[in-house]
């Protein structure tokens, strides 16, 4: 079966079979920057996180914060859960996903512990929350270099694919659930920075961070049939010589030396699922795409501006194959950035790019702006105003 054929499948019978208010690609926005108006949902509040406490330790402060988002997050994922198998894929959450937490790599398994003793919510839920991303959701993110040699990384965090459609509302029930999730992380250890990242209260893995300086990541899903669903039931099942994705960006994050090491780690560490890493440097053409199997490396898409490419730009399927037409975000992100050209693009200016439907739609929760070199992370909660593509 060709790759991603099955998502091609649920998404056309999701296109095909709703009652969705869907929006084609505009034109190019502008002025959206500083964020505002019916696409902007507040900012995004900033925690510190002491890597020198004990894991379990770590989040207490956020979870305190965060616990009545995160109950009501996980209730929603429950009720979704409950009419499967009469009720009991919940049963056998709560009495077999706690098991495999000390399967699970150091410090996380102990992270995940200490999130489920502040929050009260069982920590078969809390797991089931921590591995969700490597299995639903879809993404834009990109690299780019400016004129000056500048290194600027950005992204849209869509997360929620067929997880609950409301109707009144039009929006995906798991992607307005996390919204309020949405926190900003400072990692210190020794009281110094060692990275910032955006992610969601109750989830220990690293989807989008900075190392200041140094190197910035995001990851994407890559679709495929050989997907993250086979990986995580070969760790239930025993075999576990993978690494989970969102682990190995945090540990790539938070030990990684340089942006080639950090590209090494990404290439060469088996994964349980297959992604997309994203990596930008602080050197003029630091900036890839690398396009993982769970096994192996497939390509490495390089900034090269020797060849005219200042950019490089990643949604959910291999660049070298067209998107599938139903969920085709990567042709209109590309118009806009070379409607932009080099010589003005800013971190203001890929914003615009990423407020233009359907790069923007009903699955952004959050945009992420960095700049290795000031060490920046700028992130928005974002909303998506009918018309508005359901991804």
């Amino acid at each position: 079966m060709k790759l991603a054929s099955l998502h091609h499948i649920f998404i056309a019978f999701i296109f095909l079979s709703s009652q969705l208010s869907c929006g084609s690609a505009e034109e190019c926005r502008d002025s959206m920057y500083p964020p505002k108006g019916p696409t902007f949902k507040g900012n995004v509040t900033w925690y510190t996180l002491n890597l020198d406490l004990p894991p379990r330790e770590r989040w207490t402060h956020v979870i305190k914060e965060k616990k009545a988002e995160l109950v009501a997050m996980i209730q929603a994922i429950k009720d979704l859960a409950g009419g499967f198998f009469h009720g009991k894929l919940i049963h056998l959450v709560d009495s077999e996903l706690p098991l495999i937490v000390d399967t699970l790599p150091y410090p996380f398994n102990e992270e995940i512990k200490g999130l489920a003793a502040v929050s009260g919510v069982p920590l078969g839920e809390v797991v089931l929350f921590n591995i969700f991303y490597e299995i639903f959701t879809v993404c834009t993110s990109v690299v780019v270099e400016d004129l000056k040699g500048n290194i600027y990384h950005a992204r849209n965090l869509d997360f929620g694919l067929f997880m609950g459609w409301d109707r009144t509302n039009q929006t995906w029930t798991i992607t307005e659930k996390l919204k309020p999730l949405v926190v900003n992380v400072d990692f210190k250890r020794n009281n110094r920075t060692v990275f910032k990242s955006t992610s969601f209260a109750g989830y220990v893995g690293m989807l989008t961070g900075i190392r200041p300086k140094e190197f910035t990541l995001t990851m994407n899903e890559r679709f495929s049939v050989d997907g993250g669903y086979i990986g995580i039931l070969e760790w239930i099942l025993g075999k576990r010589d993978g690494m989970w994705m969102s682990f190995l960006t945090r540990r790539v994050l938070e030990n990684a030396t340089s942006y080639e090491d950090a590209k090494n780690q990404l290439a060469q560490t088996k994964l349980l699922a297959p992604a997309y890493f994203i990596l930008g440097g602080n050197q003029t053409g630091q900036g890839c795409v690398i396009t993982r199997t769970r096994i192996n490396t497939l390509d490495i898409w390089e900034i090269a501006l020797k060849l005219g490419r200042w950019y490089v730009l990643e949604t959910n399927y291999d660049h070298w194959e067209e998107p599938f037409f139903l969920d085709d975000r990567r042709t209109p992100a590309m118009k806009c950035m070379n409607k932009i050209t080099q010589a003005n693009i800013t971190l203001q200016t890929i914003y615009n790019v990423l407020s233009t439907k359907p790069v923007l739609n009903k699955l952004t929760t959050y945009t992420s702006l960095m700049e290795v070199s000031t060490g920046k992370l700028e992130s928005y909660i974002r909303a998506c105003p009918n018309p508005c593509n359901p991804w």
